[in-house]
């Protein structure tokens, strides 16, 4: 190396801390001295350039920097080749060195102040790794150190529905979370990214979903202004919601895609930041902190069940902390049936166009924007399993986190424990598993709507009709048979007018509840017995 390559090392060196001159000589690379070198002992004219002259710089091409920007500790945005024009050249003579300074003589304003890489686009250029431009394990554990104080660290403990399903099962309550989702962790981390200028100005996000909850809570908590559009036909629960937690809640079109487009207009005219869920680094990152939880909590685990609907952010960023921490556990996603896209995606190696959802009621948040490329990326990477599961598996699995765990969940948070239901992992039989209850956002009813639909599906809800003659004793002697059998009666009608049989005959129609599938089978043979004409209303 030369003294020039020399001299220009040495500064770089001599603007650094300590700490970061022994990580930058530890990490030296043989490209800064190539470049040291062509740099001062280029062939032809010498001369020195004037000052203005256009930059020429290789730096966007490397794989690997030594230099420093920004918080101590930060790894800064790399300098891509759009953003060469803002910056200019200075240089002067020192003795008999040319030396060479860079001076940041105008900057973009920034909104998110992300120390990760962008997200790899298709181009001709060549380019680092795909997994150089994914989140790191730094990342979220940085993460989790900054938004320790504002989320709760959600217990994830022991089920009793271990014995029901022969493996050692572990919740994750995410729905203990302040607005009951785990976008909490996410959503803070974000928030507190932003810049303290757009702090001041406020944010807008325009949805009714657990994400814009997050935002309303959080950017309350911080006292950044945040308001949020809503369609006129969202629920007034959820809107009242909302206002509770802070945001000003504006109501204004009929479809989702009318709030968007006015909350992007009123973000444009007044210096709101427009969010939405999405990939970016930062709140992959946030999402990933549910993982180093899960990993401390339960020891020696075989295999992690998270939801991977909506965009997957949640089941990528969790992936990229465990598969860090332990190579071995399994990161198993689930998806509705109804739209397996990410299932579709990984199978054909790009991302495919979304499924249109009839239920959004229902499925929420899971029915939402899809993936990005970090998400689509991490899942490819790091993800051992995706499995798909039914409607009736998710209620079902929403009534056994009910009457086992006293949880109140909606679809989304049923949804992991719906793959062990549905019997669609057997190969986690004796194994320690967590399953991740991440949503309890479940309106009163719709709850109601869905555990009447459930018990139906699981034999414990049942009806049947019969005919009797229309005596004062026949009824009494039905009645005596669902007594001896221990049911519950829930509703019993009598039909006279439109009853095709003889004259003095009535259709009785009941409706009753038994303790399980076995329960169930002991009536009915006990009234096939006593009533042979008797027609059971299968689900």
């Amino acid at each position: 190396m030369n003294f020039a390559a020399q001299f220009l090392y040495s500064k770089v060196l001599k603007n650094s801390t300590p700490r970061e001159c022994a990580r930058e000589e530890e990490d030296y690379d043989p490209f800064w001295q190539s470049y040291a070198e062509q740099l001062f002992t280029k062939t032809g004219d010498r001369k020195v350039k004037k000052q203005g002259a256009p930059l020429r710089c290789e730096l966007h091409g490397c794989k690997e920097g030594l230099m420093r920007n920004g918080h101590v500790g930060q790894q800064p945005p790399s300098i891509n080749p759009e953003r060469l024009k803002d910056f200019g050249e200075e240089d002067y003579l020192n003795g008999d060195v040319k030396t060479w300074e860079m001076k940041i003589v105008s900057r973009n304003e920034e909104l998110l102040r992300d120390a990760l890489d962008p997200v790899p686009q298709p181009s001709s250029r060549t380019s680092r790794p795909a997994c150089n431009k994914l989140i790191r394990f730094e990342d979220i554990s940085g993460a989790a150190f900054k938004i320790q104080s504002g989320i709760q660290k959600t217990p994830c403990m022991y089920s009793r529905l271990s014995k029901l399903y022969g493996m050692e099962i572990y919740l994750k309550k995410e729905f203990l979370q302040y607005t009951g989702s785990v976008k909490e962790r996410g959503v803070l981390y974000l928030l507190t990214s932003l810049q303290q200028e757009q702090q001041r100005k406020g944010v807008i996000v325009a949805s009714d979903s657990n994400f814009s909850m997050a935002v309303a809570y959080h950017a309350s908590e911080l006292r950044i202004p945040v308001f949020v559009i809503m369609s006129t036909n969202t629920s007034p629960a959820r809107v009242k919601l909302c206002r509770e937690y802070g945001a000003m809640v504006i109501s204004y079109g009929t479809t989702a895609k009318d709030s968007q487009i006015h909350a992007k207009r009123l973000a444009h005219e007044n210096g709101y930041l427009y969010l939405e869920e999405e990939d970016s680094a930062i709140y992959l990152s946030g999402l990933g902190t549910m993982g180093l939880e899960m990993y401390e909590q339960v020891p020696k685990l075989d295999a992690v069940i998270v939801p991977a609907g909506g965009h997957c952010g949640l089941l990528a960023g969790s992936a990229a902390a465990l598969k860090h921490l332990s190579p071995h556990i399994a990161v198993i996603g689930v998806e509705s049936e109804s739209f397996p896209v990410l299932q579709q995606t990984l199978k054909t190696g790009y991302p495919i166009e979304d499924q249109a959802c009839s239920n959004h009621q229902f499925y929420g948040d899971m029915s939402g924007p899809r993936f990005g490329t970090n998400s689509l990326q991490l899942t490819g990477k790091l993800v051992d399993k995706v499995v798909t599961v039914r409607e009736e598996d998710i209620l079902i699995s929403m009534l056994r986190l009910l009457e086992y765990e006293r949880a109140t969940v909606d679809a989304e948070g049923a949804i992991g424990l719906a793959a062990l239901v549905a019997g669609k992992l057997p190969e986690l039989k004796n194994k320690r598993v967590a399953v991740t209850v991440c949503s309890g956002n479940l309106e009163l009813p719709l709850m109601r709507q869905c555990i009447d639909r459930a018990l139906t599906l699981d034999n414990r809800v049942c009806k049947f009709s019969l005919l009797l003659s229309d005596c004062p004793g026949d009824i009494s002697k039905l009645l005596e048979i669902l007594t001896r059998e221990e049911v519950r009666v829930l509703d019993i009608k009598q039909e006279h007018t439109f009853v095709i049989s003889d004259l003095f005959t009535i259709e009785v129609t009941c409706i009753i509840e038994t303790r399980d599938k076995i329960h169930t089978a002991q009536l009915r043979n006990a009234l096939l017995e006593r009533y042979p004409t008797m027609t059971w209303t299968e689900r």
